[in-house]
């Protein structure tokens, strides 16, 4: 697999992304289902937003690493909240993420209504390998 990370510009690689990123000679895509912090009996969190980032971005290492992918590979990381604020307070946590498991990807980040039942973040991914 062949990565380019297509940025014209130089402000986003502080915020952690790329403007775009083109890939070629795959041998396959995941596409990951938005992750939440939800339990392994599927029990909705109702803890705070640094709390829930924690466990959302365990739940999504643990499929990707379930399908045999690796975190470095994600390509497109879509990020949904109840509350732009507070993610924002707390988004060193993704931020950190990002730069341990040298994740380079596109990302939209959008504040929404409501997400299921107590629920404050879910991270939508595409991975290739």
């Amino acid at each position: 697999m062949q990565k380019n990370i297509i940025n014209p510009w130089t402000w986003q690689d502080s915020r952690n992304y790329a403007q775009a990123v083109e890939v070629k000679n795959i041998e396959g895509t995941l596409y990951i289902s938005g992750q939440t912090a939800i339990s392994e009996q599927g029990i909705s969190s109702d803890e705070d937003m640094r709390s829930q980032i924690i466990h959302t971005i365990q739940n999504l290492e643990k499929v990707i690493l379930e399908a045999d992918y690796e975190l470095k590979n994600i390509v497109r990381l879509n990020i949904y909240t109840t509350s732009s604020s507070e993610l924002f307070e707390n988004f060193e946590l993704i931020q950190n993420w990002i730069n341990k498991n040298n994740i380079k990807q596109t990302s939209t980040v959008l504040e929404v209504k409501s997400l299921f039942e107590t629920l404050k973040i879910e991270l939508e991914a595409t991975a290739v390998k």
